[in-house]
């Protein structure tokens, strides 16, 4: 825990140092001034900085393992048929939570080789953010089957096709991981359909022996599917089989 503070507070404590000093810069617009193409290069820095900052959202769902969890989250609560509890604001809270609980040896792997190096001016913005990138690739390589890889790099056009996979460019990989995301999440889901649909077919089965058709079997099923959902500690079981699904 003291670990993943501390990469959070350094992760904003740099984001602060790089906005001081993009703000101590003097912005000249004379052309004939020397100093004018590195003042551009700031502020170029500077607009792909917001820009980055801007698009994290995206990134955040389309390169890590929030894409698996929230849908796994949300069948979960359709299967136990209980609408909208937990909310959605909880269901995503606790999915972004967990998703850095599992990226953050990734995350920290990212800040030590590219953005960090980047603040201490070590080296450029254009190579911070490819190397920052690159663990978060590797991540998403090892988490997706080679087939799903395959199909982008088969469509891509010929000069972006690569042979080995973990050659692969981000325009190939990310789409590759998030419907190798999306097939791994239907399939968990399926898994845990299973036994509260069981549970929806034996509720219905006694009320129509019983005579009982106008009562409607998901009224009588849903607290049973909650008992047996709280009995086998469900979320536990949840979110311990979820984190151990990734490499």
């Amino acid at each position: 825990m003291t670990k993943k503070l501390f990469f959070i507070f350094a992760l904003v404590f740099g984001l602060v140092l790089m906005a001081d000093y993009a703000a101590a810069q003097t912005i000249s617009l004379n052309i004939d001034d020397a100093s004018t193409g590195s003042t551009t290069a700031r502020i170029f820095s500077v607009l792909a900085l917001i820009t980055i900052l801007s698009l994290a959202p995206s990134i955040v769902i389309m390169m890590t393992s929030f894409t698996r969890l929230i849908v796994v989250f949300s069948l979960t609560r359709s299967a136990l048929a209980t609408n909208a509890t937990p909310p959605n604001m909880v269901l995503i809270s606790l999915a972004f939570f967990m998703t850095i609980f599992i990226m953050s040896p990734t995350f920290e792997k990212s800040w030590e080789e590219g953005i960090k190096p980047v603040i201490d001016e070590k080296i450029e913005l254009t190579d911070g953010l490819e190397k920052a990138a690159q663990p978060l690739k590797e991540f998403m390589v090892n988490n997706t089957r080679e087939k799903d890889l395959m199909l982008f790099n088969d469509l891509s056009s010929d000069k972006d096709k690569v042979e080995k996979i973990e050659d692969a460019p981000l325009k190939i990989t990310i789409p590759a991981f998030m419907i190798s995301e999306l097939r791994r999440a239907f399939e968990i889901g399926f898994l845990i359909y299973l036994p509260f649909l069981i549970i929806d077919m034996v509720v219905a089965s006694v009320l129509m022996s019983m005579g009982m058709m106008m009562l409607p079997p998901s009224v009588v099923s849903l607290p049973f599917k909650v008992v047996f959902f709280v009995l086998i500690d469900g979320w536990y079981m949840l979110a311990g089989s979820l984190i151990n699904s990734f490499h």
